[in-house]
């Protein structure tokens, strides 16, 4: 079952805003984190159900920070979704490669933001075990 979301994102004013529309519309439980290296160190003992992450943070960016999400055993099988500007297709595909289930445009609807989450959850569930 999806509750915990961690969610990383350098700009305070869109940490807001999706952190309401997650929590307030969605129903989750969210923890913000500012950086790649502050989702690092709470990302363990948080145990999120699932990640959204930023693409373009300062210092380490989101798929340098999903490189590192991966190398610890804890986080197998949690998905990670990237929301950013930067869709064009082979950028996407990049994330994806890398390991990145989904991308979420933005800017993004935040009335629509959790149930486009719940939906990737739920394609993800599909291909794995949740």
């Amino acid at each position: 079952m999806l509750n915990k979301i961690l969610y990383v994102e350098d700009e305070p004013d869109i940490q807001t805003v999706a952190r309401m529309a997650l929590e307030v519309v969605g129903g989750f439980n969210v923890e913000v984190c500012s950086s790649g290296s502050e989702a690092l160190e709470k990302v363990v003992d948080y145990a999120p159900d699932l990640i959204l992450m930023d693409v373009m943070m300062p210092h380490m960016d989101g798929p340098a920070t999903l490189v590192e999400l991966r190398k610890l055993e804890a986080l197998d099988g949690v998905p990670v979704i990237f929301m950013t500007a930067k869709v064009q297709p082979d950028e996407v595909k990049e994330y994806k490669a890398i390991g990145a289930v989904d991308v979420i445009p933005k800017p993004f609807d935040p009335m629509s933001l959790p149930e486009t989450v719940k939906r990737i959850w739920a394609e993800q569930c599909e291909k794995t075990v949740c």
